[in-house]
């Protein structure tokens, strides 16, 4: 379904940090923009054939909040708007493009993120002070996992910056 800036899509804050290893902040949502991805983390010990058998596996090693984490972010809807913070500081606005996959790359191995969306980033960059003040303050207060981020004004924002956005997007 496409979503317009009269009826915007859910948006999220995708930090891309492994919980399992310390990287400096944004090196995950780097390689995210670079690759046109978004993900979340938690290695398995072998490539899930489906979303279904990752949430399981995810489960079983690393806890049932981790499963519930990987089947939640497989049925995000398409074209649902995510939030990640760069290396600088900047935040880059994407959009869900596609179905979950397993990414156990080299790549996705050095950053720890391992289940991933196609996705749909802007070319530019937002200073905090562009961005959606909901979605600085989730990043504010820290963490690693995707969230969503429930707030009427950034909802209207985000679909407003992506509408002047969208034609020139990296993907």
């Amino acid at each position: 379904m496409a979503h317009t800036a009269s009826d915007p899509a859910e948006v999220y804050r995708a930090p891309m940090r492994a919980r399992d290893r310390e990287l400096p902040a944004g090196a995950g949502a780097e390689h995210g923009v670079a690759r046109r991805l978004v993900g979340i983390g938690d290695a398995l010990p072998r490539v899930p054939a489906d979303a279904d058998e990752a949430a399981e596996l995810a489960a079983a090693i690393h806890g049932a909040k981790a499963g519930r984490m990987v089947d939640r972010f497989a049925q995000l809807p398409e074209g649902c708007f995510v939030w990640t913070r760069l290396a600088d500081g900047g935040y880059r606005l994407g959009r869900i493009a596609g179905p979950w996959r397993y990414d156990d790359s080299p790549a996705a191995i050095a950053v720890g993120i391992h289940h991933v969306r196609p996705a749909r980033w802007l070319e530019r960059p937002f200073h905090a002070d562009e961005a959606p003040a909901a979605v600085v303050a989730t990043f504010a207060r820290g963490g690693r996992n995707l969230q969503r981020v429930r707030d009427p004004a950034a909802e209207e924002l985000t679909a407003r910056l992506w509408a002047l956005g969208a034609g020139r997007d990296v993907a």
